[in-house]
C-alpha cells in the first residue's frame, strides 16, 4: 500500500512538471519534450566534471591542465611530484620551453646560501624597487614570486588568511588587490596596496557620487593598520581579465565589514568604474605617482594588460627626461586570471602576457631604462620552466594568483564568478568557507612556494647561473612545431635582454631594504644535521 502512494505522489510529480513544461514559453526543448527535455539541463551541468575526470587527458584542460594542478597539488602537500618514464608531454608542439644547460653547472658551496643544508628556497629580487628614483622607503622583495592582486570579497576570509599567513612563513609579499587592507591580509606577510578606479580604502565618495583618493583615507585604513608592513603601492590601470572594463559589488555582498574596509556606505552598490578620477592622461598620472610617492614614503608602480603603446611611449619620454614615474610596472596577460569577466574581453582584449610584456619591455628598452624600473609579470607563469623564461626575457619578478588558489585547493570548477566555489576559496558562503582550515592550507601554500623557488633555482643552476636574472635569452629555445626546429628567445621576439648588474647571493641577503623574512630562517625548513 505505502508503495502504491508513493508511486502515485511520483507519478503527480511527474504530471506537473509535464504541465508546467507545455505550458511555459521561456524553453523551446522543454515545451517540444516535456519532462524528458529537463534531463538534457543535468547532463550540461555535469557534463564539465565528467569531462574533467573520466574524458581528459593530462594535457587537455585549459587554463590548467591535470599535469599542471598535480603539480601543484603534490609539491604544496610535500608530495612527490615527480614523473616517471618520461615526460607525457609533447615536446615538438608550438610554444613548448626548453631549458639549454651548460656543461658545468654552477655549484653551490657548503658555505652557500642556497645549499641544502642552509636555505634552499632563498631567491630575491634582484633589483630594489624605488631606489632608482630615490624613495624613503625602498623595497627588495625577499621572493621572486608572490601573491597576485586578489580583494576580499572576491576571495573568501579564510582563503586570504591561509595565503598570507602561507606567505609570511615563506616571505613572499600578498597583494591586497582593489578591495582595500582587509584583516585577512595582516597575518604576518608584506602587502602591496592596490590602488583600483573605486579607491576603496583610500577613497572617499563625492556629492557627484564618483569616487576619488584621500590620502588622509589611505593612511587611516591602510598605512596606520598594519605598520611597516605595507611595501608598495601598486595603482590599477587595468587587468588582463578585463582590460578597460569596470564592475559592481552589488547591495547584497556590500556586508558592513567589507564596506568598513573599503571605505563606503554598507549595502549599497558600489561601482569601480572605468577611469580613474586621479589622472586623466600620463602625465597627470606620473604627477600622481610622484606626490603618492612623497607622501606615503613608499615606492609606487602601475599595473596594466597591453594594447595600444602610444602612451607606454609618452611615459617612457618622461620618465628618460625628467627621472619621475613608476618604481615598478607589472605586466597582467590578457588571458584572464581570478576577475570573472564577458567572454569577449577574457578572449579578444589585451595581448597574452609573453607578446604584451615583449611589446613594453622593447619600449623601456629602447630608452635605456630597463634598470630603472623593476618588471613584474602575471599570467599562468607559476609553473619553474615559466619562471625562467619570463626572467630570460627580462622580468623581475612574478605574480601568481589561480596558481596560489590550486595550492590551497581549488580544482578548477571554474565557479568563480558564481559565489558557489565548492572549496570555500572565491565564495563568501560561510557554510563553504568553513571546509577550508586556513591553518592547514598556509603550510601547503608556502610549501608550494618553497618547491617552485627552489626547483627553480636548480634550473637556473643547471645554466650555470646563480640566480635567475642572470638568465639570458639565448639560454631559452622555443618549438616552433614545424621541422622540429627551436629558436632561441631572442630570435623569436627580436630584443635582448638588458643585463642586470649582480654580485651574490649572499649580497641580496645582506641587503638593508631586504623585505619579507629579512635574516629569519624560512619557516617550513626543517633543520638538517649534516
Amino acid at each position: 500500500m505505502i508503495a502504491l502512494y508513493i508511486l502515485l505522489g511520483l507519478a503527480g510529480i511527474i504530471l506537473l512538471i509535464a504541465i508546467a513544461d507545455l505550458t511555459q514559453k521561456k524553453n523551446t526543448i522543454r515545451r517540444n519534450f516535456p519532462v524528458m527535455g529537463n534531463i538534457r539541463f543535468l547532463f550540461i551541468a555535469l557534463g564539465p566534471a565528467i569531462r574533467q575526470y573520466f574524458i581528459a587527458s593530462n594535457r587537455d584542460e585549459l587554463p590548467f591542465n591535470r599535469s599542471q594542478r598535480n603539480w601543484i597539488k603534490s609539491s604544496s602537500k610535500k608530495e612527490n611530484n615527480y614523473e616517471g618514464f618520461g615526460t607525457d608531454k609533447d615536446l615538438y608542439h608550438p610554444g613548448h620551453i626548453f631549458v639549454n644547460p651548460k656543461m658545468f653547472p654552477f655549484k653551490v658551496s657548503e658555505d652557500h646560501i642556497n645549499n641544502e643544508m642552509n636555505d634552499p628556497y632563498f631567491i630575491p629580487c634582484a633589483k630594489v624597487i624605488g631606489k632608482a628614483h630615490n624613495r624613503k622607503h625602498p623595497f627588495r622583495p625577499y621572493s621572486i614570486v608572490n601573491i597576485s592582486a586578489m580583494s576580499y570579497g572576491s576571495l573568501s576570509a579564510n582563503a586570504h588568511t591561509a595565503l598570507n599567513t602561507g606567505a609570511s612563513m615563506v616571505g613572499c609579499y600578498h597583494n591586497t588587490g582593489e578591495g582595500g587592507l582587509s584583516p585577512y591580509h595582516q597575518k604576518g606577510a608584506d602587502v602591496v596596496f592596490h590602488i583600483g578606479t573605486g579607491y576603496f580604502g583610500c577613497g572617499k565618495t563625492g556629492e557627484d557620487g564618483k569616487r576619488y583618493f584621500d590620502f588622509d583615507t589611505f593612511q587611516k585604513l591602510v598605512l596606520d593598520k598594519y605598520p611597516g608592513k605595507v611595501k608598495a603601492i601598486e595603482i590599477k590601470l587595468s587587468q588582463g581579465a578585463k582590460p578597460g572594463k569596470g564592475g559592481v559589488l552589488p547591495a547584497k555582498k556590500n556586508t558592513k565589514e567589507i564596506a568598513g574596509i573599503r571605505g563606503v556606505t554598507p549595502h549599497t552598490d558600489v561601482l569601480s568604474p572605468t577611469y580613474h578620477t586621479a589622472f586623466s592622461n600620463v602625465r597627470e598620472m606620473v604627477d600622481f605617482i610622484e606626490e603618492l610617492a612623497e607622501k606615503s614614503g613608499l615606492p609606487v608602480g602601475i599595473k596594466s594588460a597591453v594594447g595600444d603603446l602610444t602612451q607606454w611611449y609618452e611615459l617612457a619620454d618622461i620618465m628618460k627626461n625628467e627621472n619621475k614615474g613608476p618604481d615598478f610596472i607589472t605586466v597582467d596577460g590578457g588571458e584572464g586570471g581570478t576577475g570573472a569577466a564577458p567572454p569577449s574581453f577574457a578572449d579578444h582584449v589585451a595581448l597574452p602576457w609573453v607578446f604584451g610584456f615583449t611589446e613594453i619591455y622593447n619600449v623601456f628598452k629602447e630608452k635605456d631604462l630597463c634598470n630603472d624600473i623593476v618588471f613584474g609579470g602575471s599570467g599562468k607563469l607559476g609553473f619553474p620552466s615559466e619562471v625562467l623564461k619570463a626572467f630570460a626575457m627580462g622580468v623581475d619578478f612574478i605574480n601568481i594568483a589561480r596558481e596560489a588558489m590550486l595550492s590551497i585547493g581549488c580544482i578548477q570548477a571554474q565557479e568563480c564568478h558564481t559565489g558557489h566555489c565548492p572549496t570555500g576559496i572565491a565564495t563568501q558562503n560561510k557554510w563553504l568557507q568553513r571546509g577550508l582550515d586556513p591553518a592547514l592550507k598556509a603550510i601547503r601554500f608556502g610549501n608550494y612556494i618553497n618547491s617552485l623557488r627552489k626547483e627553480t633555482l636548480q634550473m637556473t643552476h643547471a645554466c650555470g647561473y646563480e640566480h635567475p636574472c642572470q638568465m639570458k635569452m639565448g639560454d631559452i629555445d622555443i618549438s616552433c612545431g614545424d621541422n622540429n626546429k627551436v629558436v632561441t628567445l631572442e630570435k623569436t621576439y627580436n630584443y635582448q635582454k638588458s643585463e642586470i648588474p649582480f654580485d651574490s647571493m649572499e649580497t641580496f641577503f645582506n641587503c638593508e631594504y631586504l623585505g619579507g623574512l629579512g635574516k629569519e630562517s624560512n619557516k617550513l625548513i626543517k633543520k638538517k644535521t649534516a
